[in-house]
């Protein structure tokens, strides 16, 4: 009979298979692109917050997306780069840490789907009715938006853990250099089922939403623009909402690499890669992306390149 160990307080995580040559560069690229992620970042949001200039709708709800990349990579980036430097034969971590990583990495992907529905909408609204974006985009409005999708995404996410924390474990290896729903449910031998259904369902509904919403938006501003004349609105529409999509697409992509390279087992490491970048590379593209639309973040993130420039030189 096989001996199980019910409900471990401690799990062991899966290394990343990088060989000796490799280790050292890939941390030093890991490093360096969470250092430009959390200073651009927590940078941006600082900018939004006392630039009076950027108390629009427009950054107001942008600068959810910063928020949202802060607090799902300060979870992550820091554990996974202290446990690169460790032996696999040390990768432990507490079954409460491990929920924590999984439930920050399901909002981290929620929230920065159900941001980009609201932020569509007001590109909607600036676009279609721009002598009443004022009235209808006020704070109030703004304020209504962001508890939405930061709340949808809480309830979406709680439910999705909730259902897997309910299941007793007989496993402690967490197939992953970190945790997700997924490699935690994983370790029960109950039957997961529901957990399947509703993480299935959980992803179609939420990427049908997202997807539809700017299948939908992005199809009434092109109407809006082919019978309009105005250059001017024309010419506002494609730098704003080029952004957007671009961000978008992004999110997207990475999202749907993770998901698809997870059904096939063949191809663990580059599935194990692919959960990292989806963190990293959004996060650390987000800025520099709405940092050439806006003049004022153009001049901040040049501003703090040459910083983080003479510092790095400093250093060597």
């Amino acid at each position: 009979m096989e001996n199980y160990t019910y409900n471990s307080p401690t799990l062991q995580l899966e290394a990343l298979n990088v060989s000796k040559v490799s280790l050292y560069p890939v941390f030093l690229l890991f490093l360096f692109s969470y250092l430009f992620l959390m200073v651009a970042n927590v940078s941006i949001a600082v900018l939004i917050f006392i630039d009076k200039n950027l108390h629009q709708p427009m950054y107001l709800l942008f600068c959810n997306l910063p928020l949202n990349d802060i607090l799902g990579n300060s979870i992550l980036m820091p554990r996974l780069l202290i446990d690169m430097m460790k032996p696999s034969s040390e990768l432990f971590i507490s079954y409460y840490e491990c929920v924590a990583q999984a439930f920050s990495t399901h909002m981290f992907g929620t929230t920065s789907l159900t941001v980009l529905m609201i932020m569509a909408f007001d590109r909607y609204v600036a676009i279609s009715n721009p002598l009443r974006y004022a009235s209808i985009m006020t704070n109030k409005m703004v304020m209504k938006l962001t508890v939405s999708a930061w709340g949808v995404a809480l309830v979406l996410v709680g439910i999705l853990l909730g259902l897997t924390i309910r299941l007793n474990r007989c496993r402690t290896l967490i197939e992953s250099p970190y945790c997700d729903n997924a490699s935690l449910f994983k370790l029960s031998c109950e039957s997961v089922l529901i957990n399947n259904v509703y993480g299935l369902t959980f992803t179609v509904v939420l990427f049908t939403c997202s997807i539809g919403s700017m299948v939908i938006t992005y199809t009434k501003i092109t109407v809006v623009c082919l019978t309009s004349n105005s250059k001017s609105l024309n010419s506002k529409a494609l730098k704003t909402c080029s952004t957007h999509l671009v961000v978008f697409l992004i999110m997207m992509i990475s999202a749907m690499s993770n998901i698809t390279l997870h059904r096939f087992p063949q191809f663990t490491d580059y599935r194990k890669l692919s959960r990292i970048l989806f963190h990293v590379v959004p996060g650390s593209l987000n800025p520099i992306i709405y940092g050439v639309q806006s003049k004022e973040i153009q001049i901040f993130l040049t501003k703090m390149n040459v910083c983080i420039t003479q510092s790095l030189s400093f250093l060597v």
